[in-house]
């Protein structure tokens, strides 16, 4: 790196208060840059090393709920864990794949109740989580799309940003209504 000549603040003139410059008021400078990478920080409170969250690099695939019938409803995910935790993360994509085509509807979920929403414990397991965003004056549901058509037998992918922001419990409620039992299977992917 280059070498260059700098102003200093403290030259012997300006201690003084003086309006004129300081006798050898530039000083040399060495410009050196050096790499640094956030790794994480130490929580004051809690004292703990807590790592840079990062997006997740695969999906994670849930067990497939085996013939739901026309108007049933399942949640999902309901593997170990039974629960998306979106703590540090901000958008999520989330991926159905269904064996018949037609009609279903997907609502984000508090629950289940076995786990803490944090540090409390019991939530309202089973209610659909709701929100005020800044362009809203009331809770709306954060997520309550009542008809999405699916294409059988691939990935039906979707992007949520921002909705579901540091969710602790989540699930998402999956309701047939394509005219027939199905066999579903739910995916997740969660984005910094």
């Amino acid at each position: 790196m280059p070498r260059r000549k700098s102003n200093s603040p403290w030259g012997s003139a300006y201690k003084e208060g003086l309006p004129s410059t300081a006798v050898n008021d530039r000083i040399e400078v060495d410009e050196i840059l050096y790499p640094s990478v956030n790794t994480g920080a130490i929580d004051v409170a809690s004292g703990q090393w807590e790592g840079v969250t990062l997006n997740d690099k695969i999906f994670t695939i849930d067990a497939t709920h085996e013939s739901v019938a026309n108007g049933g409803s399942v949640l999902s995910p309901q593997a170990t864990p039974d629960y998306i935790d979106m703590t540090n993360y901000s958008d999520l994509f989330i991926a159905l794949n269904a064996s018949v085509a037609g009609n279903y509807r997907l609502r984000a979920k508090i629950g289940p109740a076995t786990n803490a929403f944090a540090n409390l414990a019991p939530a309202d397991a089973g209610v659909t989580i709701r929100m005020i965003s800044s362009t809203q004056s009331s809770f709306a549901d954060a997520v309550n799309d009542a008809v999405e058509v699916l294409t059988a037998d691939v990935w039906n992918i979707f992007a949520i940003q921002g909705r579901l922001k540091d969710q602790k419990v989540l699930q998402f409620e999956i309701q047939n209504n394509s005219g027939s039992a199905a066999n579903i299977i739910f995916a997740y992917l969660r984005a910094v």
